[in-house]
């Protein structure tokens, strides 16, 4: 599959290279198509780059691993007409460190992003997914050991039964993907990192995760 991954961070990294280990043609998109950091992967990763919008053009799906206080921006430069009718795994926080730590939220209680994301491209197809994990986590659950849970929310079903099959190829156990429910579900996701947050300080690793004992 042609997927576009926006964002050169940690968490865009580690995606673009886990689904090119898997057989995926990848595009790692960022504001310039000579971003050092998305010349420097697809070097390394065989993969391509480009900007934001060629990554989104180029891909059948797309995830957002960009920040969160400006995703909405970058999905703007990545282009409604690239984006309309595919699937966008949002794995974006919006997280804001203008005030240091612990980080506040952009948006809260009664939105989220992932709804002002979907708001903003109606046309885009959005499934919240895989933000209340390390990225490490993400992509290679088996990093924590024993069952643990990931979660997916959004409003189309189809366009979750896709993005739960690509989490299964990640190694996430079918049992263990959560389906949340609507998109709404991402306020619960989100409103979930600073805990998240406090517990990476607490135990002093970013291996870790929650489970659903029922």
């Amino acid at each position: 599959m042609r997927i576009g991954v926006l964002g050169t961070g940690m968490v865009g990294k580690a995606i673009a290279t886990r689904l090119g280990s898997l057989g995926h043609d990848v595009c790692m998109g960022s504001r310039t198509a000579d971003n050092a950091e998305a010349t420097v992967w697809a070097a390394e990763s065989g993969g391509r780059h480009g900007t934001f919008a060629d990554a989104a053009a180029f891909g059948e799906l797309a995830f957002n691993c960009t920040a969160g206080a400006v995703s909405l921006d970058v999905l703007a430069a990545a282009g409604a007409e690239s984006l309309d009718g595919k699937i966008l795994v949002d794995v974006s926080n919006p997280l804001d460190f203008s005030a240091g730590m612990p980080p506040s939220l952009t948006v809260c209680n009664t939105d989220s992003l992932g709804e002002q994301i979907q708001r903003s491209f109606p046309g885009v197809r959005v499934v919240k997914a895989l933000n209340t994990m390390n990225c490490h986590v993400m992509v290679d659950p088996a990093r924590v050991p024993g069952e643990h849970d990931v979660f997916v929310c959004g409003n189309d079903s189809d366009a979750k039964q896709q993005v739960s099959g690509v989490l299964e190829s990640f190694g996430w156990p079918a049992g263990r993907i959560v389906d949340l429910g609507g998109i709404e579900a991402a306020r619960g996701t989100e409103m979930y990192l600073p805990l998240w947050l406090t517990l990476l300080g607490a135990l002093g690793t970013p291996d870790f995760n929650v489970r659903i004992v029922r």
